[in-house]
């Protein structure tokens, strides 16, 4: 459940499909290809994209090479959603929201990134836009190339256990038992917050979100 209030819930089996299209928005999930990167704290959003696309009945993801990136398009409301997952590995995932951004025509301010926060719980999300990288390889290379001033949806993977284990060794670690019970309210949480922001034509709340009680 949120922790504020915000706009009607939005089901996650409601068809999303309307006629006319006003605003280009572009989704980005970060994270790393290939199977053995698959089910990682680092790849939560990759999974939440695919979440999200197969809610909306779009599941099939088309390759595009010279964008880097693995793409899905949508209609949502009356603006058109472009569904993004890098194919750069994390630390270049700047270079694939570039070239996406240049070929859509869509500003920084049109852009919703999806990404795990180290430093957020998990149990949370936190919404806003701008911002620092907050150590996230995948966001400091976007800031690199297209600067800060994108949306951010920050999905907490922590608190770091034990403390003492390498962050880099953490995020690229799978869930905990406890968590992956959780995962399900984890990606209906996010489902909605995505819709909101397509319904909403690229409005985004500053709030922080709990998903567990």
């Amino acid at each position: 459940m949120a922790l504020f209030q915000r706009r009607p819930q939005i089901s996650d089996t409601a068809s999303l499909y309307t006629t006319g299209m006003q605003k280009t928005l572009l989704i980005v999930g970060l994270g790393n290809i290939g199977k053995d990167y698959s089910g990682t704290r680092h790849n939560i959003g990759f999974d939440i994209l695919d979440y999200f696309a197969e809610k909306q009945g779009h599941a099939n993801w088309s390759i595009k090479k010279d964008l880097h990136c693995a793409e899905s398009s949508l209609t949502i409301g009356s603006s058109r959603v472009i569904l993004c997952k890098p194919t750069t590995f994390m630390n270049e995932s700047g270079r694939a929201v570039q070239a996406m951004q240049h070929f859509y025509k869509v500003s920084n301010q049109a852009t919703l990134v999806v990404h795990d926060e180290l430093d957020l719980d998990f149990g949370q999300i936190r919404t806003r836009y701008g911002g620092s990288s907050a150590g996230n390889n995948g966001i400091k290379s976007i800031i690199q190339h297209c600067g800060d001033d994108f949306a951010r949806m920050r999905v907490g993977i922590g608190p770091k256990k034990p403390a003492q284990i390498d962050s880099a060794d953490f995020v690229l670690g799978k869930f905990s038992k406890a968590n992956q019970e959780s995962m399900k309210l984890l990606l209906q949480e996010a489902n909605s917050v995505i819709s909101e922001y397509c319904y909403g034509e690229g409005q985004l709340q500053t709030e922080t979100r709990s998903f567990i009680l």
